[in-house]
């Protein structure tokens, strides 16, 4: 079952691969899957005495295991932190959900993240379209001459971050001086 026939060189590898692990879990703090694919590319690189993908793999998801057994690699933790983050910078729930996606993260963990954000914020997704809007300068914040002939681009900004139509809608017919006190409100 060894891919590598040498016990010494199968040792060699599995060090250097861990030492890869913990340099790269140093510097960030990364979902299962990114540390997978940035371990797999680093021994290809390396070019270590191993034949085949699926024995990288094996022998990645090994050491995986191992770090998630020392605790230092947690998708749960992850999903929770970026959550969080994202919903800071004016994501959607639905922008949320598909970045978390994207990095490996499991449904499970990606549900419970979005769920307590929905206890923890009263109306994640206005809030977070009031923040894009602040940020881009749309809507409320540009000047109430421009704002009728740009309705249709500051709608499609919202839609391409993940809101829904009605509530891009909502957000854009607000008034300056609403819009200001949602402002404070954040």
């Amino acid at each position: 079952m060894n891919p590598i026939k040498n016990k010494k060189d199968l040792e060699a590898s599995i060090g250097a691969i861990r030492e890869y692990a913990y340099s790269y879990l140093e510097k960030y703090s990364p979902s299962k899957q990114q540390l997978r694919i940035f371990l797999f590319k680093k021994v290809i690189k390396k070019k270590q005495n191993i034949t085949s993908k699926k024995e990288i793999f094996d022998l990645i998801d090994a050491i995986i295991k191992t770090l998630e057994d020392q605790k230092l690699l947690s998708d749960e933790y992850y999903s929770e932190a970026k959550s969080k983050a994202f919903l800071r910078k004016g994501y959607s729930l639905n922008k949320i959900r598909y970045n978390l996606i994207k990095k490996g993260i499991e449904e499970k963990y990606i549900k419970a993240s979005i769920s307590k954000i929905k206890e923890n914020e009263a109306d994640p997704d206005f809030f977070s379209a009031i923040k894009l809007c602040k940020r881009r300068r749309i809507g409320a914040v540009r000047e109430e001459g421009n704002r009728s002939l740009f309705y249709k681009k500051d709608i499609s900004i919202l839609a391409r971050s993940g809101f829904s139509y009605d509530l891009s809608k909502k957000v854009l017919d607000i008034p300056k001086e609403e819009f200001t006190k949602f402002c404070k409100m954040i």
